[in-house]
């Protein structure tokens, strides 16, 4: 943003404190007009034709900036991926404890990317890891999305999986 003297065009359109507007004039007098309210003249869209400016308290504007990008910061959320990592040979109690860590983790909001990972001669049948996986997305399918579908990627095969979008669900229910 510029400010004050930087401001280096023939024309601005000037707008005072109080919102209204002044009027086109060259920038020195837009300048005194705003030293004499003891405020800053400050450049707020460049790319108009003839660029506006407003006389504000520029310190003041950029402190409320500040306090607004916190807020803002505040209130988003950062979207994790978990990894969920079985093998070849998962027993099926470890299977269905996985499965409810990847519900818990999907009703968090987070993504889940869901590992196979091979060893040895278990590289000979990737279609046990696969079974595994769909069966995964399957169960899973009213809760989850798969995002990508199996995919073997050296000695491991991953698929990611996040939250079906809803309306309202449990989310809003817990009051979050």
């Amino acid at each position: 943003m510029r400010v004050n003297e930087r401001i280096r065009v023939r024309e601005i359109r000037v707008i005072d404190d109080t919102g209204a507007q002044l009027g086109i004039m060259p920038p020195p007098q837009a300048l005194a007009i705003a030293r004499q309210k003891g405020l800053d003249l400050v450049e707020i869209s460049p790319t108009a034709v003839p660029p506006v400016c407003r006389i504000m308290d520029f310190g003041k504007y950029q402190y409320q900036e500040q306090k607004r990008s916190r807020e803002a910061r505040k209130h988003q959320k950062v979207i994790e991926v978990k990894e969920i990592k079985f093998r070849p040979k998962v027993d099926e109690h470890d299977y269905q404890f996985k499965k409810k860590h990847i519900e818990r983790f999907l009703e968090d909001g987070d993504k889940v990317k869901a590992t196979i990972f091979f060893r040895g001669r278990e590289m000979a049948h990737p279609e046990i890891g696969r079974r595994i996986l769909e069966r995964l997305m399957e169960e899973l399918a009213e809760l989850a999305v798969a995002e990508s579908t199996p995919r073997m990627e050296g000695n491991q095969m991953h698929a990611i999986l996040s939250r079906r979008a809803q309306g309202g669900g449990k989310r809003a229910a817990a009051g979050r």
